[in-house]
């Protein structure tokens, strides 16, 4: 039973009851709260329905909070009382028996309970990472990485059909730079004395790229133009790096449904399918011999080039093309996850959105920079500078799992401090240690049952009374609003709030675990302890499968 859901489906019964008998008038069903209240003497659960209604018929909001509370018709056993607070709250106080009715169904259910239908019949589709085949994977790529496949994750487990998408951006300028790059690598690699360029990517990955070209296809032929090759070594460069972003999301535990290449776009005439659309749309404008859209018109704050005087095309024309694209798949919701230096794109691009016919359809999440700190001090991180961390690093120092979980710990668009040192610690400050040795630790714990011959039987709902200590009716409160915590953070596109809830779960779980014995000489306490953090366990594994994480019977 889902406590919430069967509140709002109460709640709103009683309201329709109170207007059949005169003491409320609406025509639509308000647009009710139901909150958990901060404070214990405020309820498990308040509403601000009597309030909503107050205005429309004109009486006070207690008054009207009285006669709601007077239709609820709710089951017997539901609640130990409901009050009337403040300027018309109504506040919900349930039995512990009902609380308890969720360990029936977490071992109804399973490994899918915290699984919901919400979004079914849906399609998202969530681009991520996209980085350009330039360079490696650095910290900052891998946050981008972690956030987006556990919010693939989620919702998935809300119910969505959810596609993961990755854009290579393999045309333009950087490709040619690239090119440029390994060219004089290779020339050094050859004895010749050359003068690196400026703009050129500078870190180590060149020199052994140029190593590897130059094993494989030999030395350059000095005879021919420098800027003839640069396109074809380009091309070779992008083609092996790309390689390496693969193998390394693929050990991040990240793989895409679709890789979708830039040169799609042109080959396939999405380009001027774009330009087409906004023309229908009278969103084109010729000024200066360049062509613009009229971004203005749909909240942005200047007009955009789409194609320049010379007839060349700009970034933000591929965009247009490629979203243009991903709509007339049929998605119903398409995200794109960025870093944050892309803030001042994002309404350019929502307008484009617009103009082409999907409002709303389109939600770009930004994520904010990564500290990488070591022994307490910052480590920096730049591209073409070369002195980056690559994800491929931070992997090998920490493991797939802290990295993940550390990079899930915060909203994305707030900056992250990730510390090498406390990710690799076999303690309560690392927070992906402590949620997975609470799995770990149940593990254990019905291994030990086993060895002496306890078998855990079935659920009993009359020896569920025995759990009536304090520390286990908040797991189990805890536990009771974990689907729901679920499908609000797929709402809201944040997979941070099951961090949050898996890292207080098991703060709950090991304070409990040290105060009381969960196999002990009375045989039906000892049941209902090993029920309770069984369905502790299972939750936590859901949880750490949404993030991506493994749930390890050991540790």
């Amino acid at each position: 039973m889902r406590l919430r859901q069967t509140l709002r489906d109460l709640i709103a019964a009683g309201l329709l009851r109170a207007r059949e008998a005169g003491e409320a008038a609406f025509e639509e069903m308000p647009l009710f709260d139901l909150k958990n209240p901060k404070l214990p003497e405020h309820g498990d659960f308040s509403t601000n329905a009597a309030l909503l209604l107050a205005a429309r018929v004109k009486r006070p909001p207690r008054q009207v909070a009285e006669a709601v509370v007077r239709r609820l018709e709710a089951p017997p056993g539901l609640f130990d009382r409901i009050t009337v607070a403040g300027p018309g709250f109504i506040n919900f106080f349930l039995s512990d028996d009902a609380w308890r009715q969720v360990i029936l169904e977490i071992h109804r259910l399973g490994p899918a309970f915290g699984n919901s239908t919400v979004g079914a019949g849906r399609r998202v589709q969530v681009e991520f990472v996209s980085a350009n085949p330039t360079g490696p994977l650095h910290v900052g790529h891998g946050r981008g990485a972690a956030l987006g496949d556990a919010l693939a994750n989620l919702l998935a487990a809300a119910g969505f059909t959810v596609e993961r998408e990755y854009y290579i951006n393999d045309v333009g300028t950087q490709i040619l730079t690239l090119g440029k790059s390994l060219y004089f690598r290779v020339l050094e690699l050859m004895g010749r004395s050359v003068e690196f360029p400026a703009d050129g990517y500078q870190g180590d990955y060149v020199v052994d790229l140029a190593r590897e070209c130059l094993d494989e296809r030999g030395p350059l032929d000095l005879a021919a133009e420098p800027e003839s090759l640069f396109p074809e070594l380009g091309r070779y460069a992008a083609d092996r790096i790309l390689a390496g972003i693969r193998q390394d999301l693929d050990d991040f535990g990240v793989g895409f449904d679709r890789w979708f290449s830039e040169t799609a776009l042109y080959d396939d005439g999405w380009v001027q399918k774009g330009f087409a659309r906004l023309k229908e749309q009278g969103c084109l404008y010729e000024a200066e011999g360049a062509l613009w859209f009229k971004a203005t018109a749909f909240g942005d704050d200047k007009d955009r080039v789409v194609q320049r005087s010379t007839g060349a095309t700009t970034y933000f024309a591929s965009d247009i093309a490629y979203h243009l694209e991903k709509f007339t798949r049929g998605y119903d919701l398409v995200v794109d996850i960025w870093g944050a230096d892309h803030h001042g794109y994002v309404p350019r691009l929502t307008a484009a959105a617009q103009a082409l016919g999907y409002p709303g359809r389109l939600k770009v999440i930004l994520v904010q920079l990564v500290s990488l700190l070591r022994q307490g001090e910052p480590v920096a991180m730049t591209t073409r500078g070369g002195a980056f961390v690559t994800l491929r690093e931070v992997l090998d120092e920490v493991g797939k799992d802290a990295a993940r979980f550390i990079f899930l710990t915060r909203r994305a668009d707030a900056q992250l401090d990730f510390d090498l040192d406390l990710a690799k610690a076999q303690s309560a400050e690392n927070p992906v240690y402590y949620v997975q040795y609470a799995h770990a630790r149940l593990a254990s714990v019905f291994r030990l049952a086993e060895a002496q011959g306890v078998t855990l039987a079935a659920p009993d709902p009359a020896r569920l009374p025995l759990l009536a200590l304090v520390e286990e009716m908040d797991i189990i409160k805890l536990l009771a609003n974990y689907p729901d915590l679920v499908e609000g953070a797929a709402h809201n596109l944040e997979p941070h709030r099951i961090t949050y809830c898996l890292t207080d779960l098991a703060s709950r779980l090991h304070s409990y675990y040290y105060k009381h014995r969960f196999l002990s000489d009375d045989p039906d306490l000892t049941q209902a302890r090993l029920w309770l953090v069984k369905a502790v366990q299972t939750v936590i594994a859901h949880g750490l499968g949404i993030l991506g994480v493994a749930a390890p019977e050991s540790m």
